[in-house]
This record gives structure tokens, C-alpha cells and sequence, in this order.
């Protein structure tokens, strides 16, 4: 087997990262070519050399210079999913469509009763998908409509006896009455949080600490790089923390351009976002990123980025914040759009993907060659983030370079297995363990 050249400065770093490298990829009995690394480094590749398995890790000391590559706008042509074509997944794993028809289907979580809560964003709705085993599709049923652009979905109080769901919209945090089982609410809709809602990244995502005292709320920015002014992004570009009632608010971590994505540790209770970094710097720059969120930590968006990485679009402005500026955990390959995360916490899969984390990447399009259009599992070890992440969900691009899937959505069934909601085709994908080796 031939290691792909997705770990950057290996000789220079020792042998570990590529002791982890091939044992990781050794897990799957995957056999892998070689990769020609791509201008910018070994560290950036683009979708002809996603696989299932293979590693990637990139560090600050991968970046690129800004403008090394014009920046590009290169959206992705969809099409119809090719007839027989399936997502592809690693050796032991199966793939399906487990439901179908669910129109720009966005993040989803599950229920405590096992019934699977979906946004249909673009429809203003939210919507329940019954399991109905394997093989089958699902049933849908519509639990509320008629919102502004639902995005995140929160059970509360946290655990096994829910009485609401919090759904984030564009302008407001809303909760519906609601107990494990309800195919309607149980009432109508109650406004917790209002939220700024003017200008661009429309996504909304809520989250609940473990004893549910927190309720956190991801805003993005109104612009790509702070060109509307700093007037314009109050409130925005941050995550908001609210107690369960909308009291108490203030920013819990701040600089983060688009935290599209919330999820908490069930083993520390961490606080976690993947995060959309800003476009027009080229190629390369800068990565998104996945990132446990330090309580009043700054990310540095719009002067900075990856630590006191300067944005030449804001030289000599708040030259104080550099030393603040906290470097993410995971480094994702720019421009790959990382939307939803989860914690594996099934029991389904094999042990090495017990609490990691799988993240949906929608894909690029301010990127010459694509990149994202999968699904990745962030590797922790220990329950710390190595730096790396694995391909693990793929293929959602053809030959030519067209597109028939975009995930969105990714979370874990009572069954252990893996739900991905993709937008470009309307379905949600269920991903089995099987076995075998």
C-alpha cells in the first residue's frame, strides 16, 4: 500500500503521523494509489482524490501566501443522481437512501423516541421521518410549517422526557410544545431569542449544555470579510448563549465567520461548531475548520484567520487582537463548506468511531478544482482532536465533474447507524456496519 500524500511535512514531523496514516487507513484493508500533491502543497487536494479512508491533516504551517491563486467562482453544476449510483463508503459498511423526496433537506437530529426531525429549510418546514427498517423508506410526516428558514433543532430538556423543540430560524429562536412521540405540536410556536436577520448566512443552529442550564445559538456573518463594516456584524459572526428561556444572553465565543454547526461532547460537554472561513483569498485560504469553542475565545474573523494569520484586506486594523487569536482544532480544506457535526455515540460501527466526529462538507465554489461534497469523520484520540480527519462518506461527484449530492445533514439513528441529508437531490442517506474485513 502507497500512502497518500495528505500528511504534509511528514519526514520533517517523524515517523508518528505516518504510523497513524497507515494504520488508519490499514483499519479498512484499503488499497490506496499515490496522490501527485496539487500547487499549494501536499496538504490541498480536490475531489479525484477523495476515497473513503484517506487521511488528511493540515497545519498553519501549510498555508499558502494570500492571492498564491486568483480566486475563483466555480459553482457546482447538479444533476440527477446517475442511475445505480451509491455514495461510497469503507469496507464493512453499507449505503441506502432512507428517505427520499424531502425537499432541500437540511440538518436533522434525532428524537429521543427515535423518530428523525428534519428542516426542509428552503419550504419552511419541519418534518418527521419514521424508520421503517431497513430496505425500506421512510415515512414523512409534517410536524410545522409556515417558518422563516428553519435550520436548527434542539430537544429540551436534555435526556429521554422532552417537553419542547427549539427551532432556530433566521430571526428568532422558536420552541414547540412537545413530548417524545407528537406527530403535531401540542401548541403553537413560542418566540425564546430574537436574532439578527438581515444580510447573508441565514443558518441558525441550537444547542443545549448537558444539564441543559446553556442553550447556545450559532449567527454568521452578515458579509464575507467585515466589507459592510463593524456596525453591521453586531451580534453576528459569534455564538450566543442564552439560558433555556432567552435570559442572560452574551457572546460565548466570537471571530468565528459562519458557525453553521453546533454539537455538544456527551463525554466532557464541550462545546463544538464547524465553521465556513471567508472566500476570496485564493485556492488554499483559508481553511474551515472544526473546533471545540473556548468560552470567550476569539477566532479572529475579519482581521485574522488560523491564528494571527492577517487578512491583507484589513492591514493595520486591530493590530491588539493578533495574540488573541486562538488557532481551531481541525483544519479543513478550504472552501469545503463544513455544515452539520455529530458525535458518533452508537453502538453500531467498531469501536475506533465511538465519540468521534462526522461532518458534513456541502463542497466549494470559490475553488478552481472541487473540494467537499462528502463526509468526514474528525479524528479524536483519547477524546482529543488529533488535527486529522477522514474521508469517510464520498462519491457524490462524477466523471466530469458534475454533482448529485451535497450533504448538509449528518446524525446518528437509535439503531447506531449513520443518517446524511443532502440537498442537491432531496434524500437522506442511512450508512450501516456490517461487518466483515
Amino acid at each position: 500500500m502507497r500512502l497518500l500524500k495528505f500528511w504534509p511535512h511528514a519526514a520533517r514531523a517523524g515517523s508518528g503521523r505516518l504510523l497513524v496514516a497507515i494504520t488508519v487507513m490499514s483499519m479498512f484493508a484499503m488499497r490506496l494509489d499515490a496522490a501527485t500533491p496539487v500547487p499549494g502543497g501536499a496538504a490541498f487536494g480536490d475531489w479525484t482524490r477523495d476515497a473513503p479512508g484517506v487521511v488528511h491533516h493540515i497545519t498553519p504551517a501549510d498555508l499558502p501566501p494570500p492571492y498564491a491563486t486568483q480566486s475563483a467562482a466555480n459553482g457546482p453544476q447538479i444533476v440527477p443522481r446517475p442511475a445505480g449510483a451509491l455514495p461510497k463508503v469503507p469496507h464493512g459498511f453499507a449505503v441506502e437512501v432512507f428517505a427520499s423526496g424531502v425537499a432541500g433537506a437540511r440538518l436533522l437530529r434525532s428524537a429521543p423516541n427515535g423518530d428523525i426531525f428534519l428542516a426542509e429549510t428552503s419550504e419552511g418546514r419541519i418534518v418527521i421521518l419514521h424508520d421503517n427498517g431497513r430496505g425500506k423508506r421512510a415515512s414523512v410526516n409534517t410536524f410545522a410549517s409556515g417558518l422563516d428558514e428553519p435550520f436548527g433543532l434542539a430537544f429540551y430538556p436534555p435526556g429521554g422526557a422532552p417537553r419542547f423543540l427549539y427551532v432556530g430560524t433566521v430571526g428568532a429562536v422558536l420552541r414547540f410544545p412537545y413530548r417524545s412521540g407528537d406527530a403535531k405540536p401540542e401548541g403553537s410556536a413560542e418566540t425564546v431569542a430574537r436574532l439578527p436577520a438581515d444580510g447573508g448566512h441565514r443558518t441558525r443552529d441550537v444547542a443545549f449544555s448537558r444539564d441543559g442550564r446553556k442553550m447556545f445559538v450559532s449567527v454568521g456573518s452578515t458579509s464575507n470579510d467585515g466589507e459592510d463594516g463593524e456596525a453591521a456584524e453586531t451580534r453576528r459572526a459569534n455564538v450566543l448563549e442564552f439560558d433555556p428561556d432567552s435570559q442572560g444572553r452574551r457572546i460565548f465565543a466570537s471571530g468565528t465567520r459562519n458557525p453553521v454547526g453546533l454539537a455538544i461532547d456527551p463525554v466532557t460537554g464541550a462545546l463544538w461548531t464547524a465553521v465556513n472561513e471567508r472566500d476570496g483569498l485564493g485556492d488554499n485560504l483559508p481553511p474551515d475548520y472544526v473546533t471545540q469553542l473556548r468560552d470567550g475565545g476569539f477566532y479572529g474573523w475579519p482581521w485574522y484567520y488560523i491564528g494571527d494569520h492577517r487578512d491583507p484586506r484589513h492591514n493595520g486594523e486591530h493590530p491588539e487582537l493578533a495574540r488573541r487569536v486562538l488557532v481551531p482544532d481541525v483544519l479543513i480544506q478550504p472552501h469545503s463548506a463544513p455544515l452539520q457535526l455529530a458525535f458518533y455515540s452508537g453502538n453500531q460501527f467498531p469501536a475506533a468511531y465511538r465519540n468521534n466526529i462526522f461532518v458534513a462538507l456541502h463542497g466549494s465554489w470559490n475553488r478552481a478544482q472541487r473540494t467537499g461534497y462528502k463526509v468526514v469523520r474528525v479524528m479524536l484520540r483519547n477524546g482529543k482532536p488529533t488535527g486529522a480527519y477522514q474521508d469517510f462518506l464520498t462519491g457524490f461527484v462524477t466523471a466530469n465533474g458534475d454533482v448529485w449530492g451535497r450533504p448538509v445533514g449528518v446524525g446518528v439513528a437509535p439503531d447506531g447507524s449513520l443518517l446524511v441529508s443532502e440537498d442537491a437531490n432531496d434524500t437522506v442517506w442511512r450508512v450501516s456496519y456490517l461487518g466483515g474485513s
